[in-house]
């Protein structure tokens, strides 16, 4: 995930090679608001999704699967938009652009950030976390993660690429805490979970250094570019690690429910989330939208009690609430971000 944080003023923006922001205002929900919401329910619904195909596909397997499905969608609409872009009404392309096309080249160094990127953010990242949600539970696991906005927001701030506010750090900690409310009871720390745990720990650390590193490429270049190529150098390492799990796999005998979980993820969970993330990072800052995924934990509870039929406590009531408030503190009061150093 990587931000990009709008300047204050158009033309510095601009100067710098960055879009000019065409992010929300503090107080108003946008189409971008109502696309990390998406982001979110197909993030939270992913949990069980995954879990449930982990009984018939070994979990290295299944991820090395949807990593290389999403890889080709990724390279194969870059190939594309850049090859029949001319084709576009210019209205279109220019609207487009900056989502899906990279006009300006990747220089020597961008492709060395790229490549950290695929080794950090893709593969790490990837084996970390489905190692960790195959070890551990998901109460476990949404406890972890919803760090996640904290750490960036921390590394942010050191770095010196986002400015964070006061009502940002409320909100985070009121959404910690809701959480906590939610599945914090829940949680455990023993000898069978802790390899786990460990493990999205370590996935949560590798997400927030693929986030911030990712966000200053987007300076230059769209979200799908540096996503999507750095995506595939991630997979390019992921697959031999995961070629004799892959191996093992009876193909011929997999439930359509399995074949469904693998595309659903990879098209959807990657490709998609992963796209409205970096658009998202790089319009409004990688700080306010990580927030968002402390949304991701209730979406998952919010599934079970549809299609698992349990039910909510009042605690769990309370805790959806505080994280709710949370992430609508995290809008107001929105500080201006600096102009990039580079």
């Amino acid at each position: 995930m990587n931000h990009d944080h709008s300047s204050a003023e158009a033309s510095p923006g601009r100067e710098s090679g960055r879009p000019e922001a065409r992010g929300p205002t503090a107080s108003s929900f946008s189409s971008l608001d109502a696309l990390l919401l998406l982001m979110t329910f197909i993030w939270g619904t992913n949990y069980s999704i995954v879990k449930a195909a982990f009984d018939e596909i070994d979990a290295q397997a299944f991820n090395a699967s949807r990593m290389a499905i999403a890889s080709v969608v990724f390279l194969g609409i870059i190939v594309g938009v850049r090859r029949w872009r001319g084709g576009f009404p210019s209205s279109d392309a220019n609207a487009l652009a900056s989502i899906l096309y990279t006009p300006a080249p990747f220089t020597r160094r961008d492709w060395l950030t790229l490549v950290w990127l695929g080794v950090f953010g893709h593969f790490l990242y990837q084996y970390l976390f489905i190692g960790g949600l195959a070890r551990t539970s998901v109460a476990n696991s949404s406890l972890l993660l919803a760090a996640t906005p904290v750490v960036i927001a921390l590394l942010s701030a050191v770095l010196g690429q986002e400015r964070i506010g006061r009502f940002h750090w409320l909100g985070a900690g009121l959404s910690m805490l809701g959480l906590y409310i939610v599945v914090g009871r829940d949680a455990s720390v023993s000898g069978h979970s802790l390899t786990g745990d460990f493990m999205m720990l370590g996935a949560v650390l590798c997400w927030a250094v693929y986030t911030l590193i990712a966000g200053r490429l987007m300076i230059r270049h769209s979200p799908v570019g540096v996503t999507g190529i750095s995506m595939a150098l991630g997979t390019c390492l992921y697959v031999p690690v995961s070629w004799p799990a892959l191996r093992r796999v009876p193909w011929s005998s997999l439930s359509v429910g399995t074949w469904v979980a693998i595309v659903y993820s990879g098209l959807f969970a990657l490709f998609v989330a992963y796209t409205i993330w970096y658009v998202a990072v790089r319009e409004i800052g990688s700080a306010r939208t990580s927030i968002y995924s402390n949304l991701i934990p209730l979406v998952a509870m919010l599934t079970a009690v549809v299609f698992l039929g349990e039910r909510l406590s009042v605690a769990e009531v309370l805790g959806a609430c505080a994280v709710l408030v949370g992430v609508a503190l995290t809008r107001i009061g929105r500080k201006p971000e600096p102009k990039p150093s580079s």
